[in-house]
This record gives C-alpha cells, structure tokens and sequence, in this order.
C-alpha cells in the first residue's frame, strides 16, 4: 500500500537525522523602485524534504527561492546552501550553483541543440566531463523523466510539458543537491501539467531535497512535508500540509484558500 509523502514523513521523521541544507535568516529584499518583496524571511530545509512556498501573486515566493541560487541578491540577512554562505563573492556563487539546481516557469532550453545536447552541456563544461560520460548520464536522466526517445530532437519539436522534463533532467544532470522548482507547471496546458508533476513527485519518492513554488493543491497535500505561507514579503505559516489545507488559523491563510480552491 502506498501513502502520501505527507503521511510516511511523519511516521519516519524520528528515525532519521534531521540535517539543515537550506538556512536563510532574516532575508531581507528591495528593489531599485522601492517595493520591499521580501521582509525579514527566514527559513530553514532540511535534507530529503520537500517544501512548498505558496502564496498569492507579489508576494516574494519566487524572489526567494532565486536567492538560494543568487540569481537575486539580497540586502540583508543570510542564507547558507549546504554550509556555503551566498554573498556577492563570485566563487562561492559557482559553488552554490553547482549544488543547486533550478526548474524555471519557461523552459529555457537552448533550441539550437537537440534534448541530449541541452542535458550534457553543462556537465561537459562546468564538470569536466567526458561527452561520452556525460552522453551517458543523459540518456539516463532522459529515460528517468520518461522521454529518452526524443534525445535527438529539437527543444522545438517537443510539447511544452515535454520540455519541461527535459528541464528537469538537465537540472539534474550536474547532480544537485538540492532542487527548486519556481512555478513549473504555469506555462503549460493542463493536460500537460500531470506529466511534470509525476516526474516531481518520483524525485520526490527517491529523497531529492526540493523547494517548490507552486498554486498545484493536490501535489502539495500528497508530496509535500510542509508548506510555507508567503504574504506581503513576510512569512505568514509554516505547517503540514493537513493543517495549512484542512485546518488553519490564520485568516490571510484561509482567505487565500477561499480563492484557489473555488
């Protein structure tokens, strides 16, 4: 029989060692127009879990999770990837990258190179690794996200949610760390949305540790080990996915749920 991620997490979570991969304290954030997105955020992941951000639109969900990669900077606060500190240093910048990897809303694959060549560019050049080793890998992570057939074509002969699969092995391929998905499934029809999510939730099942920006309900109350509410650049809850979905007490919580779940 199988169980909800939820409920499996809860009935293991003692007899595993609890260790820290993501900690980001007192995160503060400005843009140059003067909006402050993000306002004394902190949040800490641990290794093999899974964490939804939720939240409504502005809210800075999507701002940061792109600060544990650097691809926004921060004024305040920190934030240390597996024990490396991101500040504007540009080495530990490259060696946070290389921990982390990242699925965007728009697939941004190269169309000049066909799905394997997407896959191995950057192992070949950031790892070091050999074409044939790096080909390898490839085709194990195509065929992992169930699409291994299409290795020779183009980015543009794929579906969008094709595409985004193949995000995601290319992610995979420079062996993360960590995983963050920011909003994978907005760009795409919804009878494609399923198709990454399954490929989600099976990284999910093998121990990837991933943070999630996502609106998908039905996702969050099966795969997630918690759920973060982001309101007004401020960490508003921090709870399971029963309690943030079925039971909360907060009332910008239970607003926002009001107008996703309708």
């Amino acid at each position: 029989m199988s169980y909800p991620r939820s409920e499996m997490t809860h009935s293991t979570v003692s007899t595993k060692e609890i260790q820290p991969i993501i900690v980001a304290k007192n995160v503060e954030k400005t843009y140059d127009n003067g909006f402050h997105v993000l306002k004394g955020v902190s949040l800490t992941v641990n290794k093999g879990e899974v964490v939804v951000l939720m939240g409504p639109s502005g809210s800075g969900k999507s701002t940061f999770i792109r600060t544990f990669n650097a691809l926004e900077p921060y004024q305040k606060g920190s934030i240390e990837i597996d024990g490396i500190l991101i500040a504007h240093d540009a080495k530990n910048i490259e060696l946070v990258r290389r921990e982390v990897g990242m699925v965007f809303q728009q697939f941004n694959l190269f169309p000049h190179l066909t799905i394997l060549g997407n896959v191995t560019l950057a192992p070949i050049h950031l790892r070091g690794m050999s074409k044939a080793d790096a080909e390898d890998l490839g085709m194990t992570l195509l065929k992992r996200v169930g699409i291994d057939h299409q290795a020779n074509k183009y980015p543009g002969q794929l579906s969008g949610g094709q595409q985004q699969r193949v995000a995601i092995a290319r992610a995979l391929a420079m062996k993360p760390k960590v995983m963050l998905f920011d909003e994978p499934t907005s760009a795409l029809d919804p009878e494609m949305v399923r198709e990454v999510l399954d490929v989600m939730r099976g990284l999910a099942e093998s121990g990837m540790t991933m943070v999630c920006v996502t609106h998908e309900v039905g996702f969050a109350r099966e795969v997630a080990d918690r759920v973060i509410f982001l309101a007004e650049g401020m960490l508003v809850e921090d709870t399971t996915p029963d309690k943030f979905f079925n039971n909360s007490t907060n009332e910008r919580t239970r607003k926002f749920l009001s107008q996703i779940l309708h």
